[in-house]
């Protein structure tokens, strides 16, 4: 049987085709020289890549190297390995000798079956579309024919904003992992390697994102239990003491091949089935991985090599000393703070976080999307360059002017004021543009339509926003501010 290589995400028992194969692993330092990682998403993937190597014993050859190349000249004998998960690695393991490549793993859609809903698709490629297809192909929350429930999406009843007066959401926390050995070693070692030079960002632990296979379906076991039934309602939402709402908080596990999404996604089907979760709920969740996280996966490779550079938005203002140092201290505006806080202490913020407050400020700014997409790359425990590329470039930022996303997700502090309790006590008001009080994603949004209306394609879900730019009869003044405003963290 030949000896199958697992990368680091790569870590689950789906990706061996018998329990008994020879497995090599392969610990490379370069990997951290290359990027200043965040020091809990370096902790676990070393923690996570030494854990399974413990758990083989001596079925694998765990190695540890400076790079790649310099650990496989340690191997004299034939090795296979699924398809990697970036164009880089990829190329990579086609040049190496010995190496066979197996079609991937991980994903529910295979890239085949893509290429031919991708051939038959009119006009750009959208997630809805795709994730009907996807559901219908895999049997996924059917009823014969049709959605269960007679909708496709229920997204429209996934948007409830936090229960007024709440700090919480009454829902059983997530269970962390509990430290070991391993991690004790792992921390001592990038203590090392910082001493020698190589930088992190972001605090340092405890760990609070499965390492292990068994952490991971310990965790998933109680979201479907306890979690997934309030996880709809609120998907959007956002508390500033409740960082996990009723997330699953598995990102990070699936990326790092430790679940299959497929034993998720009928997870949560059978505890609809069962009665024990609604239908938005479940619905909601699937959605995230038959749709959105496979379409993404799909449309990295789908798309030209050189889509990662789009930016036909012309955004040129390099990502700032403070936003990529994550220094939330240095920012005044409550959410702003209170999110890149959330990306320091934790690696992880949501994924309304992420689009509405992160990448809705620098979509504002003008900030270069390359560097975002490698910022969330680097600081989050579950970016990868797959995951950010088409998220960022494509949904976030709106640099390839609607190869994937109909309209930019960009708004005033009026979205964040009803989906969060971030504007309660904030220096800055969201129904103001300018002043001392002017929110600056108030102000930005109109700054941004001003700058880039020549560049965003005409289309039904912009004409109402462009007309009511037209109207403000202090745009001139918002424009001046914003642009006076630069760089420096509001």
């Amino acid at each position: 049987m030949t000896r199958r290589w697992l990368f680091a995400d790569q870590l689950g028992p789906h990706f061996l085709d018998d329990r008994r194969q020879p497995v090599l692993l392969i610990e490379s330092k370069a990997v951290f020289r290359r990027r200043v990682y965040h020091r809990q998403k370096a902790h676990l993937i070393l923690s996570a890549l030494r854990h399974r190597a413990a758990e083989l014993g001596d079925q694998a050859r765990f190695v540890q190297a400076e790079t790649y190349r310099a650990a496989l000249r340690k191997v004299r004998e034939p090795v296979e390995v699924c398809h990697p998960t970036s164009r880089a690695a990829k190329e990579f393991v086609h040049r190496l000798d010995r190496v066979t490549v197996l079609p991937p793993r991980g994903f529910v859609t295979g890239l085949d079956d893509f290429a031919a809903w991708a051939g038959t698709a009119r006009g750009a490629l959208r997630m809805e579309n795709f994730y009907r297809y996807a559901r219908q192909r895999h049997d996924v929350l059917m009823d014969g024919d049709g959605p269960v429930g007679g909708r496709w999406s229920l997204d429209e009843e996934n948007r409830e904003p936090p229960p007024k007066g709440t700090a919480r959401l009454d829902v059983p926390a997530p269970p962390m992992p509990k430290e070991d050995d391993i991690d004790a070693e792992v921390r001592a070692e990038l203590d090392r390697w910082e001493r020698e030079g190589i930088r992190f960002v972001g605090r340092d632990g405890p760990r609070r994102f499965p390492a292990t296979r068994a952490e991971a379906t310990a965790r998933l076991r109680h979201f479907l239990r306890h979690r997934l039934p309030l996880f709809g309602p609120y998907e959007d939402a956002m508390l500033a003491d409740d960082p996990w709402l009723a997330h699953s908080l598995l990102s990070s596990s699936f990326n790092l091949g430790l679940l299959d999404p497929m034993e998720a996604v009928r997870g949560a089907e059978r505890a609809y089935r069962d009665g024990k979760a609604p239908l938005p709920s479940v619905e909601g969740f699937v959605r995230q991985l038959v749709g959105w996280r496979d379409f993404v996966w799909h449309l990295y490779w789908h798309f030209e090599p050189g889509y990662g550079g789009s930016n036909r938005l012309g955004a040129r203002t390099p990502v700032p000393a403070w936003f990529a140092d994550l220094d939330a201290d240095a920012v005044q505006a409550h959410c702003l703070r209170d999110v890149l806080a959330g990306v320091r202490d934790h690696g992880w913020v949501h994924h309304i976080p992420r689009l509405m407050v992160l990448g809705n400020y620098a979509l504002q700014r003008g900030w270069r999307p390359a560097e975002l997409v490698e910022w969330f790359h680097r600081c989050f425990v579950d970016g990868y360059a797959w995951v950010m590329t088409v998220n960022v470039v494509g949904m976030s930022q709106y640099a390839d002017l609607g190869r994937m996303s109909t309209k930019p997700y960009a708004s005033g502090g009026a979205y964040i004021n009803r989906m969060s309790d971030y504007c309660g006590g904030c220096r800055y008001d969201p129904k103001r543009r300018v002043g001392e009080k002017g929110c600056p994603y108030t102000a930005g949004y109109w700054a941004f339509l001003a700058r880039t209306r020549d560049r965003i394609p005409p289309n039904a879900r912009m004409a109402r926003t462009l007309k009511q730019l037209d109207r403000l009869t202090d745009l001139d003044q918002v424009v001046a501010q914003e642009k006076e405003r630069g760089a420096d963290p509001p």
